[in-house]
């Protein structure tokens, strides 16, 4: 049986590269945004615990300048939150580029990969006629080689 060559194999395998990357940028957008969720977590949580601190400051003895310094704070805090929430957003969207790209990539892949099953279905097909075609060259001569010797012995006789 002859050796079944697919002519656009180099292609394929650049596909299968291009995907690999694809996947790898995935993964890297995907852990930013981990990272970014993560930090705004973070804030959320200091802001919570200066805003429990807040409760405490107005509960007992008032003191003013504590006051004032923990208002700024939570301030602060809602401009680093929405910051960081701006960032989060960029991440979500750098993730959604990176999905669009694998998706893209891996639809392409699997065109070449379609492209190669049917090349070798009809590989298949042509491998199997070849071989119908020598079984019946050979059959035919078998026959017709005892066809001759039956001749010659009906000659001789």
């Amino acid at each position: 049986m002859a050796r079944f060559r697919y002519s656009m194999q180099s292609i394929l395998d650049i596909k299968l590269k291009l995907e690999t990357q694809a996947k790898q940028d995935f993964s890297v957008a995907k852990a930013a945004l981990d990272k970014e969720e993560e930090l705004l977590w973070q804030l959320k949580e200091r802001k919570r615990g200066y805003e429990a601190r807040a409760v405490q400051l107005l509960s007992g003895t008032l003191d003013l300048q504590e006051i004032e310094e923990n208002k700024a704070a939570i301030l602060s805090m809602d401009g680093f939150i929405a910051d960081q929430r701006e960032r989060v957003a960029l991440a979500e969207k750098r993730l959604e580029q990176a999905r669009m790209r694998l998706t893209e990539v891996m639809q392409e892949r699997k065109t070449h990969e379609n492209l190669k099953e049917k090349a070798f279905d009809q590989f298949l097909v042509e491998e199997n006629r070849r071989e119908g075609k020598e079984v019946d060259e050979l059959t035919s001569y078998v026959y017709g080689q005892r066809r001759s010797e039956e001749n010659r012995e009906r000659a001789s006789v």
